[in-house]
């Protein structure tokens, strides 16, 4: 059974940069889609970034691109959110996840993401 954690949030000032990890077990990630996802408070959980399990695809979300930049290391089983220029609007909780068909579309939604990891709250504010 594949488990995630996320790590690496906190508080950061606008402007300034954050590095979100998720280290999973259980399985290796090599044939894995994976993702990042956040919630505000008040708001529904939308999708930051993907990586299908080729690495041959990525996608962003709009509010995020040329921000933010999504890494894999299959080696370590592991994967990054490197976030830079943050805002106040990119204070969430930040989830990690990852899906067994093995895709990234251009349209990421939740589903068919099934594993997930606890959250970890990044807060932008001066």
């Amino acid at each position: 059974q594949l488990q995630l954690v996320e790590s690496g949030g906190g508080l950061e000032q606008p402007g300034g940069s954050l590095s979100l990890s998720c280290a999973a077990s259980g399985d290796t990630l090599d044939y894995y889609g994976i993702g990042w996802f956040r919630q505000a408070p008040g708001k529904e959980r939308e999708a930051v970034s993907c990586i299908s399990s080729s690495g041959g695809s990525r996608n962003y979300a709009d509010s995020v691109k040329g921000r933010f930049t999504m890494s894999r290391d299959n080696a370590k089983n592991t994967f990054y959110l490197q976030m830079n220029s943050l805002q106040p609007e990119d204070t969430a909780v930040y989830y990690c996840a990852a899906e067994r068909v093995g895709g990234c579309t251009r349209r990421i939604t939740l589903q068919p993401f099934d594993y997930w990891g606890q959250g970890t709250q990044v807060t932008v504010s001066s």
